[in-house]
């Protein structure tokens, strides 16, 4: 698949992430020469760097060869780097193609199966889920992607999996022109990212453009009581499967029963599925059709869900102290995400949010901490936001950062209830990931006594 402009000149990888660091790797193992840069110059990036200094591969910290760019046989972006960053503009300017890590391996991987996943939340844990199904079914398959493995590395791989669960963004979907999955799923569609979008139909575009390979043999796992996804998908060729918790479909929740269906027949107990919240429920029929789609018979789809554990920083349990139990939902990035997790919580509850503001406003959320929240604790830059939003609602209480909002909270705190991290915001203010302020939280947590 490496075209022979690629083996003539150079490629250009912008951004030395996961991703860019994994593509570099591999382009340089295929014999292509390679010029990978960065905007940022750092510790870990210098380490980055110096585990990069392979055959054919050229680097940068700290800025980038705008001309150099220009005159690449590609440029292949990081989704971290955004559209308006001078690299791309030059490598626009001189038309050259631009791509994502995704779309590279998605044309390498002639061996492997793709189930491209995608939408605003639960992206990861479906990916989890159906990478969990798959192989508990006795099928070789990996989750990659966003979801932390690049799935660039999958192609170097003697004996590559039949399957491959690839969490993928609305930033890698952009730049995936080749991106063509045998199995699709879009979990739902919110506002997100509007800090990077100019409006919210522009991200609900590059969502759209996971169809854009569409053919007769594609499978469509879609939420059926999503009306704007719908729209979406309208018109778009392969078959579709719905995915509801609002009445009868494909997959579905039978609340009268607390049963999940599945092709019109009992699939699961809701109590037997071991996941917090209605928002998991969706993430479990979503991923049992997936699975189905590649294969997997219901009753292994049965056998496997119950054998499903919470992922990390997405409604994790961290511990329970003085009859108070901690919550971590640092996945949950906007206000959305924090909204699934509020809906959760069946106890009185101290939410803890803030950190670096993405363009929405807080007061959808007023009515459900009216609820049963006791009090929000809130932190970062965005705190001065989420008091002025919330606190006609609740009581707000504003602290400069992480730690000091755990300290506050545990004071809050009764026993019998729950302090819930579900920050509505990125980490990029005080954090490098979503993953770090996760980390920290539970390492606070755990250290109280």
């Amino acid at each position: 698949m490496i075209p022979a402009s690629w083996k003539r000149g150079e490629v250009a990888v912008i951004g030395l992430a996961r991703s860019g660091s994994a593509v570099t790797r591999w382009l340089s193992g295929e014999g292509i020469r390679v010029y990978a840069s960065d905007a940022a110059d750092s510790a870990s990036l210098r380490q980055t760097a110096a585990a990069l200094r392979l055959p054919g591969v050229d680097l940068q910290l700290g800025g980038h060869d705008l001309g150099r760019i220009g005159r690449a046989a590609a440029v292949i972006v990081s989704p971290g780097v955004p559209p308006s960053a001078p690299p791309l503009g030059a490598a626009r300017e001189a038309d050259r193609e631009i791509l994502s890590e995704i779309d590279v391996a998605a044309q390498a991987l002639t061996r492997t199966r793709l189930i491209a996943i995608t939408g605003t939340n639960g992206k990861t844990t479906t990916t989890a889920l159906i990478a969990h199904l798959l192989q508990a079914a006795g099928v070789k398959a990996v989750a990659a992607g966003n979801i932390g493995r690049p799935l660039i590395e999958l192609a170097s791989l003697a004996d590559p999996p039949a399957w491959a669960a690839v969490e993928v963004s609305s930033f890698q979907l952009h730049d995936a022109p080749h991106l063509d999955p045998a199995v699709g799923v879009i979990t739902n569609l919110a506002p997100n990212h509007l800090d990077r979008y100019a409006s919210i139909e522009e991200y609900y575009g590059d969502k759209r453009l996971l169809f854009r390979n569409a053919s007769d043999g594609s499978v469509w796992v879609l939420n059926g009581d999503d009306e704007v996804l719908l729209g979406l998908a309208r018109g778009v060729k392969g078959t579709r499967r719905l995915f509801r918790r609002q009445g009868p479909a494909d997959a579905w929740y039978d609340a009268a029963r607390r049963q999940l269906m599945l092709d019109g027949e009992p699939l699961l107990a809701r109590d037997r599925l071991p996941l917090l919240g209605d928002h998991n429920v969706e993430n479990a029929l979503a991923a049992a059709l997936a699975a189905r789609a590649a294969g997997v018979a219901a009753a292994e789809v049965a056998r496997g869900l119950p054998a499903f554990r919470a992922l990390a920083h997405r409604l994790e349990p961290v511990r329970e102290f003085a009859g108070v139990l901690w919550f971590n939902d640092s996945k949950a990035t906007n206000v959305s995400a924090a909204t699934v997790a509020i809906r959760a919580m069946d106890r009185p509850f101290v939410w803890l949010a803030g950190g670096r503001h993405k363009g929405e406003p807080y007061t959808t959320l007023s009515p459900l901490l009216a609820e049963r929240c006791r009090g929000a604790v809130v932190f970062g830059e965005a705190a001065p936001l989420l008091e002025r939003d919330l606190a006609r609602a609740i009581t707000v209480e504003r602290v400069p950062d992480l730690e000091a909002a755990v300290t506050l909270a545990r004071q809050r705190a009764r026993a019998g209830d729950a302090v819930l991290l579900s920050p509505a915001c990125s980490s990029f203010d005080q954090f490098r990931d979503y993953e770090q302020r996760g980390d920290c939280f539970r390492e606070q947590v755990n250290a109280l006594r």
